[in-house]
């Protein structure tokens, strides 16, 4: 049996020779930007496709393990939202040389922190809003704008994004919540893979049940 090298969170470039995909946790300096091991995303630079993140509005980016992340995704941020029960929508107060009267962050429509789960797919072009919470498993289709929460295990395309499709069965969906394939070692993963890559949705469930007892 040949000996399998496991792969190491720590490298930057998951693919050797091609510096166009990166796991993204490595190269993260923004404290308020949180990424599990082995996320990565088809761009080389993870952090000029989160915009609008102000330390004063204490939000953050939270992504999982193990999610994959396409070419023009974009995180928006609660930074982006401007005062919107006033005159004007105008943020004098971030402005220099304007009379610093900033609103309460009552006034503001901030939603809290952007929550993406685990191995979560997030297609070309899409647009993730602030405050949003992903499910694990979701299926985020190319070009959609996401601006409400995703159930696990479900896919979403358009703009604003819908759910069209449930993937799995209830049952397979509270298997899988429960067997968090993600928190588990490297060299379990790589034990995993014929499961994880498995198309026979009944064998998997057997297979799950045996490993969660």
């Amino acid at each position: 049996m040949n000996d399998v090298k496991c792969p190491d969170p720590a490298t930057v470039h998951p693919i050797a020779g091609y510096d166009k995909e990166i796991y993204v946790k490595p190269t993260v300096t923004n404290p308020n930007i949180i990424v599990g091991d082995f996320t990565y995303i088809a761009d080389s630079d993870f952090e000029s496709h989160v915009s609008y993140l102000y330390e004063w509005n204490d939000d953050k980016l939270i992504i999982g393990k193990f999610c994959q992340i396409a070419a023009g995704v974009e995180f928006v941020m609660n930074g982006a939202n401007h005062q919107m029960n006033a005159v004007s929508t105008f943020p004098f107060y971030t402005l220099e040389g304007w009379k610093m009267s900033p609103p309460a962050k009552t006034d503001l429509p901030l939603k809290g922190d952007t929550v993406i789960g685990n191995d979560v797919w997030i297609g070309q072009n899409s647009v993730i809003l602030p405050g949003v919470h992903i499910g694990d498993g979701a299926i985020i289709g190319a070009n959609s704008v996401v601006g409400r929460d995703v159930e696990p295990y479900t896919k979403v395309v358009g703009n604003p994004a819908r759910a069209i499709q449930e993937r799995f069965d209830n049952e397979l969906v509270e298997l899988l919540l429960r067997f968090k394939w993600w928190d588990r070692s490297v060299d379990e993963i790589n034990r995993l893979i014929p499961i994880l890559t498995c198309s026979d949705l009944e064998k998997v469930k057997t297979e799950i049940k045996k490993h969660i007892g």
